[in-house]
């Protein structure tokens, strides 16, 4: 179920409360929307009758309660008593959570407003340090190029603001099927007319949640270049967010491509069940990319090697070794031709992250926040000689040749911090005919990251992996070899409070936390309230 905030084209936030809500216009009126329950980011489906009481050694006190018979009843948090003990993290280790994806509609209103502030509540309460929010091109300038329109994003940072929390903003230059939100309407009408704007595979299909790297400067956006559309983007969030940088919105990641990542759609087609098992194709058809690669291939002396991708290559869901070019021993990869392609096709993505990361600097460079791009992890085959799933994805990284450091050497010199997800993936858990090594990997590229002095965060893969895989986070975060110095928990949602999920991120948060106030450091007549007063209420309820 959704709270779905309605009434107007905008929310009316106005003024938060010393609690966090806030004081709606009082014509709003508030929706209650049935949705399918295997989706977290689509609202707050806590169920019927569930209650979630914060372990009573934990400093702070919190139950989370939805009633199904409560149709008109907005998130309520109540506190007998102002005075409360907090923990503080560890200097080395920030942690913050993501906001939903859909946290800001397609109309610029804010979806499920009241339990995202409740939400919120409860996240300062744990001790969290901040949490994070994407801001979608196809919101924000939707309509016409050059028309932004931020109302649903400054009402959510002023809610973030009143509670002293911190904020990462994440600019996504992508679309998310996940959440229905699109590449900006301008945008989607020349792609009718203009198909090569998108990546295309070897039988065609398009990949139309991002616009190929190929027309990074090709003028192909009704006279301009994607490039210079996303530095007036960027230009524009700054002017509008300036009096929060610094002090609430801390930190900024830009949007590299497909879920913000740096890298090619190479398992567009895949099955989920299969995506381990197959390697993903090249992403190299559309117009643009092959007349690259012409040229490449003429300027050097081989132009039969410029008419496409390697014709040896499996399909999405087929096993790399099904084929040539991925062989193990004697495969296509190997030979001269290998080179010269996956020298070609990574040096693009390289290219692309690299000019990207530039305007984003040239940005945000004199502004007071973390500037980061996101990076993929991509471990299936990690353990064969070629790393299949790896060169699809757009790292030439094989047992010969180290694919990271041209990837960190461009975060390094645009003085940005690499975001890596997988955070909570294990060796263990892998399955055995992937030939997954996700913990090898981070190794490799914590090394690359490193040498060049980039800085690195963190997020998890998987909001369903328990406490096994909040160990594994533990483990990436306080290791001994850990550099890793702020950390993403993906997503808050339903699932995120649900009895499965959060009383494991409880003991997480309280892992990482020093606790800076004992109970015998309160004031005498305190301890009882502290220990023994009834928990402080959260409740969020939906129908």
């Amino acid at each position: 179920m959704e709270i779905s905030v309605i009434g107007s084209s905008q929310v009316n936030v106005g003024r938060v409360n010393d609690i966090g809500f806030c004081n709606f216009s009082k014509n709003l009126n508030v929706k209650i929307c049935n949705l399918k329950n295997n989706n977290y980011s689509k609202g707050f489906n806590l169920g019927e009758n569930l209650s979630f009481v914060l372990p009573s050694r934990f400093p702070i006190g919190c139950c989370v309660k939805a009633s199904a018979s409560a149709h008109n009843q907005a998130a309520v948090v109540s506190e007998k008593s102002p005075n409360f003990t907090r923990t503080k993290h560890n200097d080395g280790v920030k942690l913050f959570v993501g906001l939903p994806l859909d946290t800001v509609s397609n109309c610029n209103t804010i979806n499920h407003a009241r339990a995202i502030a409740a939400g919120l509540k409860a996240l300062k309460l744990l001790g969290v340090d901040g949490v994070e929010l994407p801001v979608w091109w196809g919101i924000a300038e939707n309509e016409a190029m050059g028309k932004y329109n931020w109302t649903g994003y400054l009402a959510i940072v002023e809610m973030v603001q009143k509670l002293d929390l911190k904020l990462h903003i994440s600019l996504c230059f992508h679309a998310s099927k996940e959440s229905k939100i699109s590449l900006p309407q301008w945008v989607s009408r020349i792609g009718e007319s203009e198909q090569s704007i998108y990546f295309t595979d070897r039988s065609g299909q398009q990949y139309k949640d991002c616009l190929s790297l190929a027309v990074d400067d090709v003028p192909v956006l009704d006279g301009k270049t994607p490039l210079e559309v996303y530095k007036e983007f960027c230009d524009n969030f700054k002017s509008s967010f300036s009096p929060f940088m610094g002090s609430t919105i801390t930190g900024i990641s830009v949007g590299l491509g497909p879920d913000g990542e740096l890298r090619y759609p190479s398992h567009l087609n895949s099955t989920r069940k299969n995506i381990h098992h197959g390697a993903g194709e090249f992403q190299c058809y559309d117009k643009n990319m092959l007349n690259n690669l012409k040229h490449h291939a003429e300027t050097h002396g081989n132009p039969l090697w410029g008419l496409g991708g390697p014709h040896d290559a499996p399909g999405y869901d087929e096993s790399p070794i099904s084929r040539g070019f991925f062989t193990e021993n004697g495969g296509s990869w190997e030979t001269p031709y290998g080179d010269f392609f996956l020298s070609w096709y990574s040096s693009q993505l390289i290219h692309h992250g690299d000019r990207v990361l530039s305007l984003a600097n040239s940005t945000f460079k004199d502004a007071p926040i973390t500037l980061s791009g996101k990076i993929p992890l991509m471990p299936s085959w990690y353990k064969t000689r070629s790393h299949p799933s790896e060169l699809t994805t757009g790292f030439y990284n094989t047992v010969n040749r180290d694919g990271y450091d041209a990837i960190a050497e461009i975060f390094s010199r645009n003085s940005c911090k690499i975001i890596l997800p997988g955070l909570d993936l294990s060796d263990e858990d892998q399955p055995n005919k992937s030939r997954s090594s996700p913990e090898s990997l981070l190794a490799q590229i914590t090394s690359s990251c490193m040498k060049h002095g980039v800085e690195m965060s963190g997020q998890n893969s998987l909001i369903s992996g328990g406490s096994k895989g909040f160990e594994q986070v533990k483990k990436n975060l306080l290791g001994e070899n850990a550099i890793i110095d702020l950390f993403m928990h993906q997503r808050m949602g339903a699932y995120f409070f649900s009895p499965e999920h959060f009383p494991s991120f409880t003991q997480f948060v309280r892992g990482l936390n020093q606790p800076v106030q004992s109970l015998d450091d309160l004031p005498v007549g305190e301890e009882d309230n502290a220990e023994n007063r009834p928990a402080m209420n959260l409740h969020m309820q939906a129908a």
